[in-house]
């Protein structure tokens, strides 16, 4: 395969990928599909359009806008989108990049009568210039989570989130013992919170220390709930929904009795893989949440959620979903909740946290709980951990984090945090 054939390949894939996201599946649901007959390099290329598309896809609607008197078949619109992420953000040659989506909408029957509308679309955005694509603003979240949002958080904090989604996320990682030394071998920074954050992409496995297990992959707002627990040396700890296993690593490595349960087999056999790398050590159960019995010192929970947290890291996800299916989420966290705490020892301890920017899938949710549950407390007192700022600080006791935080050091996933106690 010549070149022009590779990158027409790493293309067409691309384009299935956007066409799959849009029909409202995610792109772990679509992987490896069109990605499969690819070589390794093609199949890379294609993740990474298509990644790089869904993150400006409503910068480049807008660019696209002047040029479209009509909103055309969505596989056409994902195609222009896909061209203009390569134009304006990937510095492709125009040349190369009509010339492809040209030939792309040739091979499909149905829509090859659309070809001349995609070529005088693509020269009209051409024609443009950059100048107009830097003269637009960041690209904004479907009108379905911006608004909940903005209602949550403001106009102005909800567009810093926004540019925050489209820089992209930088590579964190934990360390099973000193973050500097960590730091120092692989090139990176520490963060106030001890994460270790690379100062440029690189192959994660091909990292000094990967196949010694000195650390794993972790982006810093996952890696707090584990340090918020603060485990005691031999103290009974139960991590539920624990798969991939980051925060059972964190709360090994300090030396408490892990039990991790998750119902997903895969991902469990991934948290098992993690641990024997790290040569770490936990009791690892594939199971349902509610058919779980026992007594435990201290429990994390961190419940299955929107991952609106996510979107820099998971850019599809504003595009593949409607919020339809986010209530039923809200009823399911606060089951979880209240099972969690028929595992806890009197006294013991409750994290409870949630890779969301939804205050449905946080605060509220904390707020609801005390409510339930006479006698049970937050503790604030146990966020004065090192690099938490005050400001992050909510007026229940909890944490929210969110993705303009730390804007000048690469940001942050958003992330709710609660640090719940049982009556003694």
């Amino acid at each position: 395969m010549d070149d022009k054939d590779h990158s027409l390949a790493a293309r067409r894939a691309a384009w299935a990928l956007l066409n799959g996201v849009t029909e409202g599946r995610l792109l772990a649901e679509l992987l490896p599909g069109p990605l499969a007959p690819l070589d390794p390099a093609a199949r890379a290329r294609a993740q990474r359009l298509a990644t790089g598309a869904l993150r400006v896809f409503d910068k480049a609607d807008r660019q696209l806008g002047p040029f479209l008197r009509n909103r055309p078949d969505d596989r056409v619109l994902n195609l222009l989108r896909l061209a203009v992420y390569e134009l304006r953000v990937a510095g492709e040659a125009p040349h190369g990049v009509v010339d492809s989506a040209v030939t792309l909408v040739r091979d499909i029957p149905e829509i090859e009568r659309l070809s001349g509308f995609v070529n005088a679309v693509l020269r009209n955005v051409v024609r443009a210039g950059p100048e107009a694509w830097q003269a637009l603003p960041p690209p904004r979240l479907p009108k379905w989570l911006r608004k909940v949002l903005v209602a949550d958080y403001g106009k102005q904090a909800v567009e810093a989130m926004e540019a925050a989604h489209e820089a992209g996320a930088p590579l964190d990682l934990t360390a099973k013992a000193d973050p500097s030394e960590l730091a120092a071998s692989v090139g990176g920074t520490v963060l106030p919170t001890g994460s270790v954050r690379l100062d440029a992409q690189a192959q994660v496995t091909a990292l000094p220390g990967y196949e010694a297990g000195v650390f794993w992959v972790q982006d810093a707002a996952a890696a707090l709930p584990a340090r918020i627990l603060a485990p005691h040396e031999g103290e009974a700890v139960l991590d539920l929904c624990a798969a991939p296993g980051g925060k059972t690593m964190q709360l090994a490595a300090a030396g408490a009795k892990v039990t991790a349960l998750d119902d997903s087999p895969r991902r469990m056999e991934r948290l098992a893989q993690n641990l024997a790398r790290t040569g770490l050590q936990a009791e690892c159960i594939t199971g349902d949440v509610f058919d779980h019995a026992g007594r435990y010192d201290a429990v994390l929970l961190d419940a299955p959620c929107t991952a609106t947290g996510t979107i820099r890291r998971h850019p599809d996800l504003p595009q593949a979903k409607d919020g339809g299916d986010f209530p039923a989420l809200f009823e399911l966290q606060a089951r979880m909740i209240d099972h969690a705490l028929t595992l806890l020892a009197p006294g013991g301890r409750l994290v409870y946290c949630t890779c969301s920017l939804l205050v449905d899938e946080g605060e509220e949710q904390v707020t609801d709980a005390l409510a339930r549950h006479p006698g049970l407390a937050v503790d604030p007192e146990a966020l004065l951990v090192p690099g938490v700022e005050p400001a992050w600080r909510t007026a229940e006791g909890g944490l929210r984090l969110r993705p303009d935080y730390w804007a000048g050091r690469g940001g942050m996933d958003g992330f709710y945090i609660a640090m719940l106690r049982k009556p003694a």
